[in-house]
């Protein structure tokens, strides 16, 4: 028992009452409950939801470090994706009470089954457009609005289907992390950039939140509509949709060093080899087959 104490650091509250503990305190409580039973298996239904951030990041490296010692099979449920990515062998992405996606974090990451798993995967997350696949050369080029990108080698080793939908539209995806200011990766060709308006900066030290918009009609469908609802923009989805919006806002992790301001006009370096395509009636991914 003052192991568990001491794991959870509860050790100077052991001569309390439960009506002399805070609410973070009591689910700490009732972890250590569990924990000294020494059962076969865990199941924890959001242990930390009550605890400040600082907190619940120390919390998730203690249950973590505490899972791996005592090797308990653990089944934890959680909206914090953070938690769930950070400490999950296998994350199961539940959507409606039906299981969309089993994989390891990084599988989930990198090949999201469906449009669903791909945006709700991810923070910020997954910027989605409309963009019609066309040939170019030995290669395919995505079209989005008035804009080209030419495809690097490497989309199309991930995703051979892609070939199938030529002339057609998809549903294109690309990360944060996979934009950066164009200024600052000479390195990268001009036929792999997207030109935008930037609308919002927002510097965190390390690097700077670029929220720009790009003339590309918006994805509007029922995975995205539930993908706005779970992040609090469902007003900016319906706002799209009652006014047919040919705009698409985009965010992207952009280098500390970028100069680009507000108001301004950016070219954006985008990573082509990290695109993510889905098919636009089915929301599922395009990898080997037509639909997977």
């Amino acid at each position: 028992m003052r192991h568990a104490a001491q794991v959870l650091g509860l050790e100077d509250l052991l001569d309390r009452k439960p009506r002399a503990l805070s609410g973070g305190q009591r689910q700490r409580v009732a972890m250590g409950r569990a924990i000294v039973r020494e059962p076969q298996a865990f199941l924890m239904d959001e242990p930390l939801s009550n605890l400040d951030a600082q907190l619940r990041v120390e919390m998730r490296a203690e249950v973590s470090s505490l899972q791996d010692e005592l090797g308990v099979t653990t089944v934890y449920v959680t909206h914090d994706q953070i938690e769930a990515m950070t400490m999950g062998d296998r994350v199961a992405v539940m959507r409606k009470g039906e299981l969309q996606q089993v994989a390891p974090p990084q599988e989930l990451y990198d090949h999201p089954v469906n449009l669903f798993v791909g945006g709700f995967i991810g923070s910020p997350t997954m910027n989605m457009m409309e963009a019609t696949v066309e040939e170019g050369g030995d290669g395919l080029v995505m079209t989005i609005g008035e804009q080209r990108l030419t495809l690097a080698p490497e989309a199309l080793e991930l995703h051979p289907a892609l070939r199938q939908y030529v002339g057609r539209a998809v549903v294109m995806g690309v990360r944060p992390e996979d934009l950066d200011d164009a200024s600052l990766a000479a390195q990268m060709p001009t036929d792999q950039r997207l030109r935008g308006k930037l609308m919002l900066r927002e510097a965190l030290g390390s690097e700077i939140i670029a929220h720009f918009e790009i003339e590309a009609p918006p994805v509007l469908t029922e995975d995205t509509r539930e993908l706005a609802e779970d992040v609090g923009t469902a007003h900016h989805f319906e706002a799209h949709a009652r006014e047919q919006s040919t705009t698409s806002k985009m965010v992207g992790r952009f280098n500390a060093h970028t100069k680009v301001r507000v108001g301004q006009t950016v070219d954006v370096a985008v990573d082509t080899r990290a695109l993510h395509f889905f098919d636009v009636e089915t929301g599922l991914g395009i990898y080997d087959g037509a639909e997977t």
